[in-house]
This record gives structure tokens, C-alpha cells and sequence, in this order.
């Protein structure tokens, strides 16, 4: 299949690839290894814009979407995402720091996210308040407390894990459109000159 000029190959099997590994193949760093500071003072090397007071998590985020996702044509999961970027997310069953989530990428941009719910109340009240530290810094993507979802976890609930697609993505690639409103319909983004009631 042909995207903006560049073929994709839908053959399986599809490459994989760690959140980390795939950011040092596209930049050389163990970011791994390095603290806050020292990914901010990365971020802002390599002119990527970060608002005043930015978390690691939000420098790495930002990183890996403007250096390492538009390379990733070829259909890729990439898995194995740091706790910070996914606070709902069941931590890794090996890996400290990590959480079990996984993210397809096709064409150079994400069509789908997944991972295992995180159902302890007492981790995810943690988290929660981790998000709030982030949120009075500034970061206004940070969650916000939610009581009532950690009520329900207290009751209980399963093993579950999540999974979304972008059927809008996905239809995208199919059509070979570059804009998502060439896909949905968006009745209220189209001016209104010219419109008969």
C-alpha cells in the first residue's frame, strides 16, 4: 500500500520495538539513564518545544513524537512504556519502571493503543497524586484525581486490559488522505458561508 509516497508492507510479522530501544535507535541515548534535567537538556538541544516547568515524561513524550514517530512507516508496535506516560496502566511483570502497554504505529503516526488496567486502588491513588504534583507544576495533560475510580477499584475489579483503534487513522492510510477531517465528518469545523438551513 502506498502512503504520501512511501509503501507500506502490511506482511507480518510487524517489527516491535521497546519504547526505549526505539528512542536510542533514533537518537544514540540511553534515556534510561538519564534523570529529569537531563532530558529536558536534550529536549531543548534538539529545539524541541516544551512548556515551563515540563516532567521527564512529558520531554520524553514529546521526544519520541517528534524524533523517532515519523520513522516508524512500516506497521510497528511499540511496547513497554515508562509508568510516568501511562498512569493507568498495570506495572510491568519484570521490568521496574515500566508499564505493560503497547502502541501500534503505522505511516508514521499512532492507529491504536492498549494495556493491562491497573486495578490496585492503592498503587493507583499513588499515581493519582503523582499526576497532581505534575498538574500543579503545570502540566495541564496530567490527570486529575478521581475518587469515584478508586472507590470502584476498592470494591474490586478483575484482571481487564484495554485496547482502542483509530479507525479514523487506519482509514486514513487506506485512502491516502493526510487529513483526518477528509475521513469524518465534521460538520461543525466547515464554515458556514454558502450553507443552506
Amino acid at each position: 500500500m502506498t502512503y504520501g509516497g512511501r509503501t507500506i508492507d502490511f506482511t507480518k510479522p510487524w517489527d516491535r520495538m521497546t519504547f526505549y530501544r526505539a528512542l536510542e535507535n533514533a537518537t544514540g541515548v540511553d534515556f534510561r539513564r538519564l534523570d529529569e534535567p537531563a532530558v529536558l537538556e536534550f529536549a531543548a538541544g534538539r529545539g524541541i518545544l516544551l512548556d515551563k516547568g515540563a516532567p521527564r515524561a512529558k520531554a520524553l513524550d514529546q521526544i519520541f513524537s517528534t524524533l523517532v514517530e515519523p520513522g516508524l512507516v512500516s506497521p510497528t508496535f511499540i511496547y513497554d512504556y515508562p509508568r510516568e506516560l501511562s498512569p493507568l496502566a498495570k506495572d510491568h511483570r519484570s521490568e521496574e519502571g515500566l508499564v505493560e502497554r503497547f502502541e501500534p504505529f503505522i505511516a508514521g503516526f499512532e492507529v491504536g493503543n492498549a494495556f493491562s488496567e491497573l486495578n490496585d486502588p492503592l498503587e493507583q491513588r499513588r499515581r493519582f497524586e503523582q499526576q497532581a504534583a505534575l498538574r500543579a507544576r503545570g502540566d495541564d495533560e496530567a490527570h486529575v484525581m478521581d475518587e469515584d475510580y478508586i472507590r470502584a477499584l476498592e470494591y474490586g475489579m478483575p484482571p481487564a486490559a484495554g485496547l482502542g483503534l483509530g479507525i479514523d487513522r487506519i482509514g486514513m492510510i487506506f485512502t491516502d488522505c493526510h487529513s483526518i477531517r477528509d475521513v469524518l465528518f465534521f460538520p461543525h469545523m466547515r464554515p458556514e458561508e454558502g450553507l443552506s438551513p
